[in-house]
């Protein structure tokens, strides 16, 4: 199952990635990301940790306005295309 890293404040998104079965990261730092299929960030720190800046060769899903149930479809829709 594919490792997605999720920024520490949504934890909702971490438990629902969860019970769908994915492996979930915590992002603390830039170095969290590196084997990480996809990344979901808060967008409150967007460049901080410099996810953008190929930390990993995923995607990176802005969970900002979102549902975490929103959040695992986007993150499926985004894995589906990688494999």
């Amino acid at each position: 199952m594919a490792r997605i890293g999720v920024e520490q404040s949504l934890t909702a998104v971490q438990q629902e990635l969860q019970s769908k079965g994915y492996e979930v990261i915590q992002l603390k730092q830039e170095q969290d990301a590196q084997g990480c299929d996809c990344c979901v960030i808060t967008g409150q720190d967007q460049n901080v940790m410099g996810v953008q800046d190929a930390a990993i060769k995923g995607s990176v899903i802005n969970a900002d306005g979102m549902t975490a149930e929103e959040v695992c479809q986007k993150v499926e829709q985004k894995i589906g295309y990688q494999q």
